[in-house]
């Protein structure tokens, strides 16, 4: 099985995995949050970007209790990716409630 990155590459499963564990030990070895940052923004398109802070933000409005409709109407989201979102919250050991917890954690809130 692989992923198609383009039309003329396509990457196998296991290294697409192994890409995702390298990335994600670099990410939990640092402390350093705007080398985090500036990784971030060089790595991603600029609509990648807009993509991923609108998830993260749409997993913290739900998680504060918000309705669905109204995180749609402030966040401009479609129904289906907020109850995306609201169904992986839910999850037994959800990484999206992990990560919220953790950044609660973290900011103090």
């Amino acid at each position: 099985m692989c992923l198609k990155i383009n039309k003329n590459y396509c990457m196998k499963s296991t290294d697409l995995n192994n890409s995702i564990y390298q990335l994600s030990q670099a990410l939990a070895a640092t402390d350093d949050h705007k080398l985090i940052m500036d990784f971030l923004y060089s790595i991603l398109t600029p609509n990648e970007i807009s993509e991923v802070a609108s998830r993260w933000a749409l997993v913290m409005e739900i998680a504060d209790g918000k309705s669905q409709r109204k995180i749609s109407e402030e966040l401009g989201l479609s129904l289906c990716k907020i109850t995306r979102g609201s169904k992986e919250l839910k999850k037994d050991n959800s990484p999206f409630k992990k990560m919220i917890e953790k950044w609660i954690e973290l900011s103090g809130k």
